[in-house]
């Protein structure tokens, strides 16, 4: 890019996309710039999806003056971008007078974090709030703020609300250097290298979530080590009514093995918490049964046969803190830090990209609202969800929307054109699972893989063997696919 942007943000995790929509409403050049080729494909992806309430943070920390904060917005921001949201409440389960005491520490968290409602609970309102909780459990912490959403949902519909208010998108674009040089009003202005094009700024804003420390780094900010704290989760195939969300005493270091339902149904069990090294997503025996135990001791009659999916992933933990690093560089003006947002950061996103706002506001950058902003995302049909009427109105308009690719969860050939239509629209296969749910199922993509690489294909105007599974590399044949022509 030869302009020089206003801003630039490192990073399309939940975290860059929801400050992007967050300042997309002022008169600013913007551009997200992301290493991979898609939107939320770090910790974003990886992740339970839970709107923790904020009861859990040490009070003081910037994660507790964002939690509850950002739980709190998720009901506007679900309504304005059209995202999915359950604001189901949670409780946290005590089986001992020694639980019950950590329940009154949390209730007293929260208190101070600004949770409303919270209330220490027994046995007979633990059975009525959720029937399949454990019978064991004596008391219980109530939180009826607590939600879930699918966080990669949340980053697309974000990113996809910013791009249609005039933030571009540049993809495929790992930021190799940083060059910092004076500009000649005396402020900084950096030069992003990166194989895509350099970009050049007045600010830069790093949500490079585990790539954050060496975004400092280049940039001459503070020095900090990312540590790679991995989490195996599991999904459960759909249940006929979804869980709520149920926890136990959490731990200094992780809210333990979590049970919850999603806002499609399935039940998912999340996570382990376990040092490794930096990159590793594989899914390890040990980790899964340890899910599957903690599970079974919050709702017995879970049936864990019904496993469809497992993964990992890693949250981006600052070495030496438990917290969160929001705020301008004391080293370098002009950059800003939404580094180490690791759990609560789904819950916290909407509330970060407000803080970052105001961080900026006192920073002395011009925010000057934009008369034709557009808080508004519409979000695109959902045949599965569809009334029949609209159904049928869809079919009448194209017939695409009547040709059934993935049979698990109901999604139609228009969807997927559309999810790969759309901007910044799907390049690969689980590019298309994200956007529409192809391939979510219980089969995993087993029937529908095919077909959605063979539209790919057509839309992307390429060979099926250049379709890519999800990053750079990842290609899923080598030559022409059987009856697809």
């Amino acid at each position: 890019m030869a302009e020089t942007l206003d801003i630039a943000i490192v990073g399309a995790g939940i975290t860059g996309c929801a400050i992007a929509r967050q300042l997309a409403r002022f008169d600013l050049s913007i551009c997200v710039v992301e290493a991979a080729n898609d939107i939320a494909l770090g910790a974003s992806k990886a992740n339970g999806g839970l709107v923790h309430a904020g009861y859990d943070p040490t009070p003081g920390t910037v994660k507790a003056q964002v939690n509850a904060r950002g739980c709190e917005l998720y009901g506007t921001w679900a309504q304005e971008l059209g995202f999915l949201f359950r604001r189901t409440g949670s409780m946290v389960l005590g089986f001992n007078d020694e639980d019950r005491a950590h329940l009154e520490q949390l209730r007293q968290n929260g208190l101070a974090n600004g949770v409303p409602e919270l209330a220490i609970i027994g046995p007979e309102r633990i059975h009525e709030l959720e029937p399949r909780a454990s019978a064991k459990a004596t008391c219980a912490l109530w939180c009826p703020s607590t939600g879930y959403v699918d966080p990669f949902e949340v980053a697309i519909a974000a990113l996809e609300n910013a791009v249609a208010n005039g933030v571009t998108f540049m993809r495929s674009a790992p930021v190799e250097a940083i060059e910092v040089a004076g500009s000649d009003d005396g402020a900084a202005c950096f030069t992003l290298v990166t194989p895509a094009g350099d970009v050049r700024c007045r600010y830069l804003i790093n949500a490079a979530g585990n790539g954050a420390a060496d975004i400092s780094h280049m940039a001459g900010a503070e020095e900090f080590q990312m540590v790679w704290r991995q989490g195996n989760i599991v999904v459960l195939d759909k249940e006929p009514r979804a869980l709520m969300p149920l926890y136990p005493v959490p731990t200094p270091v992780s809210k333990g093995v979590i049970v919850t339902g999603t806002v499609h149904g399935n039940t998912v069990i999340t996570a382990t918490a376990a040092v490794r090294e930096p990159g590793d997503t594989q899914t390890y025996a040990t980790d899964v049964d340890a899910l599957l135990t903690g599970a079974r001791k919050l709702v017995p009659d879970l049936d864990t046969r019904r496993v469809v999916r497992a993964f990992a992933g890693g949250r981006p933990v600052i070495k030496g803190t438990n917290d969160f690093f929001i705020g301008q560089s004391a080293v370098v003006p002009g950059l800003f830090q939404a580094a180490g947002i690791q759990s609560p950061g789904v819950a916290s996103a909407p509330a970060i990209a407000e803080r970052m706002e105001h961080v900026m506001r006192e920073a002395g950058v011009a925010l000057h609202e934009r008369n034709d902003w557009d808080p508004i995302r519409r979000a695109p049909d959902d045949f599965d969800r569809a009334p029949l009427a609209r159904k049928k109105e869809l079919i009448e308009f194209d017939p695409a929307w009547g040709q059934i690719v993935c049979r698990c969860e109901t999604v139609s050939e228009a969807e997927i054109v559309a999810a790969i239509r759309s901007r910044p629209g799907a390049v690969s296969v689980e590019g298309v699972k994200r956007r529409c749910r192809a391939g979510m199922g219980r089969c995993q993509s087993g029937f529908c893989q095919s077909r959605v690489m063979a539209i790919l294909a057509r839309e992307l105007g390429c060979e099926p063997s250049e379709v890519l599974l999800e990053d750079a590399g990842s290609w899923l044949v080598e030559g022409p696919l059987k009856g697809v022509h």
